[in-house]
């Protein structure tokens, strides 16, 4: 306990600013940038390539289109045809977000990242004397080791709590650093439009605007109670303290998972009920594994299920007691699954467990119990895997690879082959190679059995492009390029 204390900062000083918040600008789109010299100033957009894909990120020459994060790829495809769309290197973005995080963990050990891209970081944890003059020094320097470490941007916010440091970070990007001195913040708050506020969502906002509260000064004059019968007293109470720049929340180190989660969007809607379920089994069987690996359980299951069109659906159970067993998971899904109607598609579906609790030793012995698979005498040898082939390709997944969250076998019982035919492997477009003859490079594109590659990398001009047949035995995956911060770009 003493140890998880120790990583939990204290109350912001609202007279200090103490709290810095770091966000990468563009953060996937511009590792490959930075990896492919032929994308640099040019549109590129990274997420799922598939039919049924979402952009993760774009680049900002690509939102000048109107691109998003969220936006589905086709409709991306028709506003910016000619942008570079890059399937993700999950492998070169980790990397540099821990480059990163090891350079704010330099400023204090209180450093809580949100995201791979994204961090609040307590500068008062080892600075007593901040300012305004001494957090601008601080953040400009760590600006420049991130720019001479990675080779990337990155805009920081600094002010007197977490939500306007985060305000901060966002006024100006990219590449910018904006401090607020705590006697502005109301000053700089009043002119914003409520949605600017954290907990202010589409829904929210519209009934605050609908009240005569557009801006977050409006929403500062307003009478509590009159908040709080509109909105309920913690969301209510919680609004006006963020619009009167007071946010108590400290920075943790170490944030609790509040829930653990896993869902797949499919390539083509699904319809059978007994293929959904199955995938429903498998996801629970990955979200049990996690939580066992995390030394937790919990008593609510979910589900979310994302119909054909686009409308989405939760539906939860919560149990008598805590679980972290992949065989009552699975079964609580399916029970819920049962009550949704499947019948016009299903796009996107998901898993989860919440109200989560470090299990007791008893806890887990009775769950282990729970998972022994009953006898079936009447199966064929064979039927109760399900498990694919080891490197086979999961075609529910909207791009044919590993669907989102840690890989876990079928549990038992479930239906030979669910998801049809194995996929074969693919090249997935920003994917790193390298050829026997032509050395490394990355997938451009691929089809009719041909893959186009272009040989270049972070510190070599814009390379060659070759195609090649999808099967020449010279061309193989590799990891992502290495970038040297003494060689810097090409």
């Amino acid at each position: 306990m003493a140890e998880r204390v120790a990583r939990r900062g204290g109350r912001p000083d609202p007279t200090r600013p103490g709290v810095l918040h770091l966000d990468l600008d563009a953060f996937f789109a511009a590792v490959e940038q930075r990896d492919k010299p032929s994308l640099r100033g040019k549109p590129v957009v990274v997420g799922g390539t598939g039919g049924r894909g979402v952009v993760a990120t774009a680049s900002y020459e690509a939102r000048v289109f109107g691109i998003g994060s969220a936006m589905p790829t086709q409709r991306a495809r028709r506003l910016c045809p000619n942008a570079a769309y890059l399937a993700g290197r999950f492998e070169a973005y980790r990397t540099v977000s821990e480059q990163v995080m090891a350079l704010a963990r330099e400023l204090s050990p209180l450093v809580e990242p949100l995201s791979l891209d994204e961090a609040y970081v307590d500068l008062s944890a080892v600075h007593d004397d901040l300012d305004v003059d001494a957090v601008t020094r601080i953040a400009q320097e760590f600006r420049a080791a991130v720019r001479a470490r990675t080779g990337l941007t990155v805009s920081v916010g600094v002010g007197a709590s977490k939500l306007l440091a985060k305000i901060a970070s966002d006024l100006r990007k990219p590449d910018a650093l904006v401090v607020v001195p705590p006697h502005e913040q109301r000053e700089l708050l009043a002119p914003m439009s409520v949605r600017a506020l954290p907990g202010v969502g589409a829904v929210t906002g519209d009934r605050l605007v609908r009240a005569g509260l557009r801006t977050v000064g409006d929403l500062a004059a307003a009478d509590e109670a009159e908040l709080v019968r509109m909105l309920g007293k913690a969301h209510g109470s919680g609004l006006l303290a963020f619009a009167r720049g007071v946010d108590p929340r400290p920075v943790v180190a170490e944030r609790e998972a509040k829930s653990v989660s896993a869902e797949e969007t499919f390539a083509l809607d699904l319809t059978d009920r007994r293929d959904l379920t199955e995938r429903a089994r498998r996801m629970a069987a990955r979200v049990a594994a996690r939580l066992q690996a995390a030394g937790v359980s919990g008593r609510t299951v979910t589900i979310k299920v994302r119909r054909y069109d686009f409308t989405t659906l939760n539906r939860s159970r919560t149990l008598p007691r805590t679980t972290c067993a992949a065989g009552e998971i699975a079964a609580q899904a399916a029970e819920l699954l049962e009550g949704v109607d499947v019948a016009d598609g299903v796009r996107l579906l998901g898993v989860g467990v919440s109200g989560l609790s470090e299990f007791s030793q008893a806890d887990l012995l009775a769950d282990l119990l729970d998972e022994q698979p009953d006898e079936r005498p009447d199966e064929e040898p064979g039927e109760r895997s399900g498990e694919q082939p080891e490197g086979s390709a999961d075609p529910g997944h909207p791009d044919g690879g590993e669907p989102q969250g840690e890989p876990g076998a079928l549990l038992e019982g479930g239906s030979p082959r669910p998801y049809g035919p194995h996929a074969a492997p693919g090249w997935r477009p920003g994917q790193d190679v390298a050829h026997a003859e032509h050395g490394p490079g990355w997938v451009q594109g691929s089809g009719a059995g041909r893959v186009t590659v272009r040989f270049e990398g972070p510190h070599t001009p814009v390379g060659r492009i070759r195609t090649f047949r999808d099967d020449d035995p010279g061309l193989v995956p590799v990891g992502p390029p290495v970038f040297d911060p003494e060689r810097g770009g090409a």
